[in-house]
């Protein structure tokens, strides 16, 4: 892929909260349509939501016996890093960075796959690694954690379920992330619905995973995630930028659009870090037991 960038990319960084579904060329007249309006306003990275060139699956969850009692109507569509979808995207984003979701094929397995685009073409992808109620019966899990260069620095990402685990921000971080990227397709919770979407438990959560793992790894924190409803789920919408310090610099809310912050990156980067540096303050030798540990479930009794 060739660019045919006519502009300088802006230095303002944005997370989408969008519905997309499985017309994939419904999908990709959003993409446009959200990547002209970062444009726009002077965005240089854009995230877009989890599954965004093909839709979520309808439905996600397990039964009271531990069995997987409800199964999707249909699968999104299986894509190739290399195919007319993401060369389309490329097309789209021409000077501007855009992360965005997919189901990707290598052939033979299925991936839920976040991929890092300009108009230069695919720079790199992440396959998503840890994978909730029942969703390793239709994707493979990715492997690694590993960052990429782009014009806007150097750009980890993580997809939904992958944040609520503090080693995988902190491979990127440790991999010398300026920003990570984690999009997502976050539900709503199916079985303690708050009185409103705002006060939704797993919103809380979502908002809480966000925060943190700006603070802790002092990076910039770009959180996608969808919009509305997709079969029996209900998205918990709230894409936001997090500043180092665990600040929300932008936020849609519950609705849908674009957050926006305009942010000089090494120099919010270097502010953070001035006075204490989480990552060079480290003891790994201490923390074997992280990586080494077998307990499962609830722990040891």
């Amino acid at each position: 892929m060739t660019s045919t960038t006519p502009a300088r990319a802006g230095t303002a960084v944005a997370a989408a909260c969008a519905a997309f579904g499985r017309d994939v060329e419904d999908n990709l007249a959003r993409v446009g349509g959200l990547v002209q309006d970062a444009r726009d306003r002077g965005v240089g990275l854009l995230a877009l939501p989890e599954a965004c060139l093909g839709g979520y699956l309808s439905v996600l969850g397990v039964g009271r016996d531990g069995s997987h009692d409800e199964r999707p109507d249909d699968l999104p569509p299986a894509m190739d890093l290399d195919g007319p979808e993401l060369r389309r995207v490329a097309e789209i984003a021409r000077e501007m960075t855009v992360v965005v979701g997919l189901c990707e094929s290598d052939g033979s397995e299925r991936y839920n796959t976040a991929a890092v685009v300009t108009g230069d073409g695919v720079l790199g992808a992440h396959r998503k690694v840890h994978q909730p109620l029942g969703e390793s019966l239709f994707y493979s899990a990715g492997q690694d954690f590993a960052c990429v260069d782009t014009p806007m620095g150097r750009l980890g990402t993580l997809i939904c379920y992958d944040k609520a685990f503090p080693e995988a921000a902190r491979a990127l971080a440790v991999d010398d992330a300026d920003v990570i990227a984690c999009i997502s397709a976050w539900p709503a919770s199916r079985t303690a619905t708050g009185a409103s979407l705002a006060e939704d438990r797993w919103t809380q959560r979502f908002n809480l995973f966000d925060a943190a793992r700006a603070l802790e790894n002092q990076v910039v924190w770009l959180a996608a995630n969808q919009h509305g409803t997709f079969g029996r789920l209900r998205f918990v919408a709230h894409a936001k930028v997090v500043g180092p310090g665990g600040d929300v610099l932008a936020t849609t809310g519950t609705e849908p659009g674009l957050a926006v912050a305009e942010l000089d990156v090494p120099a919010a980067l270097e502010t953070a870090r001035r006075a204490m540096f989480h990552l060079s303050d480290r003891r790994p030798e201490t923390y074997a037991a992280v990586t080494t540990s077998s307990l499962t479930g609830a722990g040891r009794a």
